[in-house]
């Protein structure tokens, strides 16, 4: 059998301190509040995908964007890793649009964005979008079983803040 591999973006977008999200209807997946992202189209980078994805979302044309991790899930079962390269994005330009493909788009504090109701996995990944450096967030789950069989978390830190 062999091994299918799903890659996403999520790029969180930020004007001082609000972030964009989209509220996504039951029938679109994944339903509650969410960061733009979407699937990387073969051959574009990944990178490419992210500013994509927020275009087609929103309508704005992001500019300073920074990587900021993996998320990934594994299901053993099916041999599929599902891949979401997380970008922040701090300047853009554009205006949203009116009528938006995959939810309604609301500006938030950051502060007030983790009380609007979302997914546990978005909720757990949000506050990592601002912290200095990377992260890697990997589980192996068994979708039958409904369980978690493998955890890494990891979070990497730029050398300029680490403290001697």
């Amino acid at each position: 059998m062999s091994i299918t591999y799903k890659m996403y973006t999520m790029c969180m977008v930020q004007d001082k301190d609000k972030v964009l999200l989209m509220n996504r209807p039951d029938k679109m997946g994944f339903p509650g509040y969410i960061a733009p992202g979407g699937k990387v189209d073969f051959p574009e980078s990944i990178v490419n995908g992210a500013i994509r994805e927020v275009r087609e979302e929103t309508g704005l044309i992001v500019k300073d964007i920074v990587y900021k991790g993996l998320e990934e899930f594994c299901d053993p079962s099916k041999q599929l890793r599902y891949m979401v390269f997380n970008y922040l994005a701090t300047s853009f330009e554009g205006q949203l649009l009116e009528n938006p493909p995959e939810g309604e788009l609301l500006w938030v504090s950051k502060e007030d964005a983790l009380k609007l109701p979302m997914q546990d996995w978005f909720a757990r990944r949000f506050p990592l979008f601002f912290e200095d450096g990377t992260f890697e967030l990997s589980y192996v789950w068994d979708e039958n079983r409904d369980q978690t069989l493998d955890k890494t978390e990891r979070q990497y830190r730029s050398k300029s803040s680490i403290s001697l």
